[in-house]
């Protein structure tokens, strides 16, 4: 190993735990941190830019060009935008995600085989830190919102955006637990972090995380249709089920609720079946995987599911279009209501783009727009959808460049499965959950969660032709 290659390794090493490091003040989501996490991305792509070579890979520049053009288009819309200053915040959020992408571009190609693990640890501490309050009260203490009304939420301070987190993680952990290539201690270490992370995506009562977490398990197997996949799989799910039935049967794990005294044993009892659950995950994932591919659906099939899919997120959305007061809180009766006050926000978000097709109202005047305009008395300032959001506020120039990056993205991770598929399943998968959610949350403006997410995506866009080994 080279002194060059070295020094690429420990700086991707630091945009790696760039994420999780931001997870712990409050995702990014404030100024402070998000400027501290931009400046550190900045550093990280200089330095990068002086060791490492650029990729070669025309997809890879179509998508850090239209992120940076996205930065500029952001910054300029300021020049039009109903509030200056939630237009400069978003402006410097996207300069820290175009900055971050393009080190990884740089960077992550040097470490191909160590972005999944690292990714997957990251989310592990994450969650874990989360569950740490409920499963050791009165060692572990952390602030509890009152809008989260028990959800799973710290340190991000968001449930939604923590239920994205660790479906992305299980899904990383799935892959890892399955993949034939992995030495048997680390498909060993997939397969235990996979239960703590269902665990987690539970207890946020995220029905849009929980959608997002089917539909990248089902992409992970239809991307790596082997039978260790859907062993190392069932293995994962199979396990986690049990810590899940008693978290869930327990008040003070579930939603904190429940006489004080109670929530040290339901935290002690229910931290001992995480651990059986997770060692048994562990000591089946350690077996010798079984040879054999699976037949892979075709596009029909492909195009089938994908319908469906849609049509269920249709209905989450329209069932009950906004009352004002849609289920909440650690319940599970919210797991079963399609009530949602996101149509409502979709509908307000929508007139402005109709308003200012081409270039939009502005970054962050939906905000303005649904004070004026809201049909209930609920503060909001994103319309909960990173694709209705960019279309109102940055219009079809604005569209066009978020299409220009996730489509570069797309056609690098389509070459990067012809040539490597077993390296790129896991991280294809993953990012399928975070396309996914941000199309019905505010992920976007959690720079904790779409670090991660972009990440991802510059590991496809940096893969080389010729299948990577190492690293």
């Amino acid at each position: 190993m080279t002194r060059r290659h070295r020094a690429t390794v420990v700086l991707a090493a630091g945009l790696l735990a760039l994420p999780t490091v931001l997870a712990f003040y409050s995702g990014g989501f404030f100024a402070v941190p998000r400027l501290w996490a931009a400046l550190a991305a900045c550093a990280l792509l200089l330095l990068g830019a002086l060791v490492a070579p650029a990729p070669r890979t025309g997809p890879a520049w179509v998508a850090a060009v239209a992120l940076a053009g996205l930065a500029g288009w952001v910054a300029l819309s300021a020049g039009w935008a109903p509030l200056t200053g939630p237009a400069v915040g978003d402006a410097q959020r996207v300069a820290l995600y175009a900055a971050a992408f393009a080190a990884g571009l740089l960077l992550l190609g040097a470490v191909p085989r160590g972005v999944e693990p690292a990714l997957a640890a990251g989310c592990l501490v994450v969650v874990g830190y989360a569950l740490s309050a409920r499963l050791a009260p009165g060692l572990v203490e952390q602030t509890a919102s009152n809008t989260a009304i028990g959800r799973l939420e710290q340190p991000l301070t968001y449930w939604n955006a923590l239920g994205c987190l660790a479906a992305i993680g299980l899904v990383l952990s799935a892959r890892l637990a399955g993949d034939q290539g992995r030495p048997a201690w680390l498909r060993a270490a997939g397969a235990a972090s996979g239960v703590p992370l269902l665990l987690g995506v539970a207890l946020t009562f995220s029905r849009g995380a929980i959608l997002a977490t089917a539909a990248g398990l089902v992409v992970l197997c239809w991307l790596a249709p082997d039978r260790a996949q859907l062993r190392a799989l069932a293995y994962v799910l199979g396990a986690a089920v049990p810590s899940v039935v008693v978290a869930m049967a327990l008040a003070g794990v579930r939603a904190l609720g429940g006489p004080e005294e109670d929530k040290g044993w339901q935290g002690a009892l229910t931290f001992a079946v995480l651990l059986a659950s997770m060692a048994g995950a562990a000591l089946l994932a350690r077996r010798t995987p079984p040879p054999g591919r699976l037949r892979r659906a075709g596009p029909a099939g492909v195009a089938v599911a994908i319908a469906l899919l849609a049509g269920a997120v249709g209905l989450a959305a329209l069932a009950k279009p906004g009352t004002g007061t849609p289920e909440t809180g650690a319940t599970p009766a919210r797991l079963v209501s399609a009530d949602s006050n996101r149509f409502a926000y979709w509908k307000v978000a929508l007139r402005d783009f109709a308003d200012h097709p081409v270039r939009g109202a502005g970054s962050g005047a939906f905000r303005v727009r649904w004070r004026r305009e809201r049909a209930f008395a609920e503060s909001a300032v994103d319309a909960h959808s990173l694709y209705v959001e960019t279309a109102a506020e940055l219009g079809l120039v604005g569209l066009g460049l978020l299409g220009g990056f996730l489509g570069g993205v797309g056609l690098a991770a389509r070459r990067a499965l012809g040539t490597a598929p077993a390296l790129v399943a896991g991280p294809a998968a993953a990012l399928a959950v975070w396309v996914l959610h941000a199309a019905i949350d505010w992920d976007w403006e959690m720079p904790a969660l779409t670090l991660v997410a972009l990440m991802l995506a510059a590991l496809l866009a940096a893969t080389p032709r010729a299948p990577a080994r190492g690293g």
